[in-house]
């Protein structure tokens, strides 16, 4: 197995110096783009060879490199939504499988993104549009250089607005002329994102969802796409503009509950906002948490079962009681690849 990368996150209240938590998984051999507090690196096992590089029975070895570092990347915003930073390895423990570990890798990290920005273009959201445009403008603004960006629109039906791109005036351009209309299908729009991916520029893959419901007219179902992104490499987030008032519609319900659950199940979180005026500081919101991860990196001390699931706990460790409390989100399982 090689370049295995998993990202994981879950939601706990933890108290801490300043703001809230959020962690991510990721197996991967050797890390790369990274600001490091490591040990060294772990070196995999190596076949005997010859002196030209082949085997001892006169072949040419494909590279195999043995998963053995697990790396959970992790994002702390507090009650205010501001990402924190600023943090140690000592502020942190973590477990697997109720197995206490060491963390041996500890450091920040900004390396480029392949983000994908899933749209709501349904006739509900015709006065809504503007600020929807607003709030990936301000999501934007945050963006590494480097990133590169795909959009899904959903109405009827999902459709791949624009491929993979650097452009951000491009993308702009093209939702100008988009005109919202149609009913919800936003589950499959997730699911032609998903396949998407499999093509993106960096290991590093995230979702932004931007809705103002639940799904209508989708072929795929909930836990399909549930299972789908929660054993994916992609961070899920969304923005849900959903009215507070006493009597929801059902969509409306169903769509507050279903991205919750979606974006919980990837380490990512939702963000639900009751104006418009808000949606453009949300995004800001997603993009600096994306920009403000910390990694933590251990050797799981247990048999490591190809196909099975694994449980992961990690504990923030609270130097000063009287700090305010902050909300921790890791993803709170992974599963190691079988073998093939």
């Amino acid at each position: 197995m090689a370049n295995i990368r998993l990202q994981l996150r879950a939601r706990t209240w933890l108290p801490l110096i300043g703001s809230s938590l959020v962690l991510c998984l990721s197996i991967l051999a050797f890390t790369t783009n990274s600001k490091s507090q490591s040990q060294g690196p772990l070196h995999p096992p190596r076949q005997a060879k010859s002196k030209d590089g082949a085997s001892q029975d006169g072949h040419i070895n494909p590279l195999r490199i043995a998963v053995n570092v697990v790396l959970v990347p992790v994002v702390v915003t507090d009650a205010m939504n501001h990402a924190v930073t600023g943090l140690g390895k000592e502020n942190f423990a973590i477990s697997d499988n109720d197995e206490n570990e060491e963390i041996q890798y500890f450091y920040t990290e900004d390396s480029p993104i392949s983000v994908g920005l899933l749209l709501d273009l349904s006739k509900s959201m015709t006065d809504k549009f503007d600020s929807e445009r607003l709030a990936i403008s301000k999501f934007f603004e945050n963006a590494n250089a480097q990133d590169d960006y795909f959009v899904v629109t959903f109405a009827t039906h999902a459709e791949l607005l624009s491929d993979a791109t650097q452009s951000i005036d491009s993308i702009q351009t093209k939702l100008g002329a988009a005109v919202p209309n149609g009913s919800t299908a936003m589950l499959d729009a997730i699911s032609m994102a998903m396949t998407r991916m499999h093509a993106a520029r960096y290991k590093r893959r995230a979702l932004l969802i931007i809705s103002d419901g639940g799904d209508n007219n989708s072929r795929h179902k909930f836990r399909e796409i549930k299972s789908l992104v929660r054993d994916s490499d992609v961070e899920v987030y969304a923005i849900g503009l959903f009215d507070t008032t006493f009597f929801k519609t059902f969509e409306e319900f169903m769509g507050k509950k279903w991205l919750g659950e979606l974006t919980d199940a990837t380490g990512g979180r939702t963000i639900t906002v009751d104006n418009v005026d808000k949606m453009g500081d949300a995004a800001a919101t997603i993009s600096h948490e994306l920009r403000n991860q910390y990694i933590l990196g251990y050797k799981p001390s247990g048999p490591l079962s190809n196909g099975k699931r694994r449980q992961i706990k990690v504990k923030v460790i609270n130097s000063d009681p009287g700090s305010p409390q902050l909300q921790a989100y890791y993803k709170r399982g992974y599963v190691i690849p079988k073998d093939e």
